[in-house]
């Protein structure tokens, strides 16, 4: 188990790759911080998964786009398992519309949960990290829009494109500190928020014919890679962007 002894904070772990996160991080031995918007019954299936697994568990909700929240899930996780070692960004939303109807307050919903959330939960872990005098990994769930047009959903991209230059900066100002900051970036995955798409044969058969893998991912696909990120042997990797995507990214086209 490479994790032994760590502490993870997944955020939005209640449900699809974050809950696949967290739980595979708890495979590999960490004990976890399982943090959503509420705390419900699919927070408490996570949960209740990480205790089966031998791994300590604490359950917290907290709304990224209020730093005070962000400071008390990092304050309170700190408080009931006493450190943190790894923190995983995957709390984010999307949403649709043409760029000329997007509202401020559509704007400020993407921006603030999936950029402004991410920056600030961020620094109060670093700020951490410092306080205990200790390194750590920051893994970012970013998406193939960070590289990627994605038409009516400007709002996302900015938000994904923020986060690849935010990675490369942090990459470069915290590795003197030992901290290691990276993107997985996936593509087109079977989740609770692709829900349209899933239910929708003919969109999907057109997706699936773009993916040079011919099929979906799965956040199993994804949370491998986190594991990966989050252990020793990627200890000399930092300030890239790593992409799940069957392929999508190289073969992308609308029509």
């Amino acid at each position: 188990m490479k994790l032994l002894g760590k502490v993870a904070l997944v955020t939005g772990s209640a449900q699809g790759i974050g809950q696949a996160v967290a739980i595979r991080l708890a495979q590999e031995g960490a004990d976890v911080i399982v943090d959503d918007r509420a705390i419900g019954e699919s927070a408490q299936q996570t949960a209740d998964a990480i205790t089966k697994l031998g791994r300590k568990v604490h359950m917290i909700a907290g709304d990224l786009a209020n730093t005070a929240d962000d400071r008390r899930v990092i304050a309170d996780g700190v408080a009931k398992l006493g450190k943190i070692d790894i923190l995983v960004n995957n709390a984010g939303v999307e949403k649709r519309a043409d760029f000329w109807n997007v509202t401020e307050a559509e704007y400020d919903f993407v921006m603030q949960i999936n950029l402004r959330g991410t920056f600030f939960i961020t620094q109060d872990f670093v700020n951490h990290l410092i306080a205990t005098k200790r390194t750590g990994r920051i893994i970012n769930m970013s998406s193939v829009h960070e590289e990627m047009a994605f038409p009516h959903f400007s709002t996302y991209c900015a938000s994904k494109g923020g986060l690849k230059m935010l990675c490369r900066n942090l990459a470069v100002e915290l590795g003197p500190l030992g901290i290691t900051v990276n993107n997985i970036a996936p593509g087109a995955i079977a989740t609770p928020i692709n829900k349209a798409l899933l239910n929708n044969p003919e969109l999907m058969k057109l997706l699936e014919s773009k993916i040079p893998l011919g099929r979906l991912g799965t956040p199993n696909d994804v949370a491998g890679l986190a594991a990966f990120l989050a252990s020793d042997d990627a200890a000399y990797m930092t300030g890239a962007t790593f992409f799940v995507d069957g392929g999508l990214i190289c073969n992308y086209h609308e029509q």
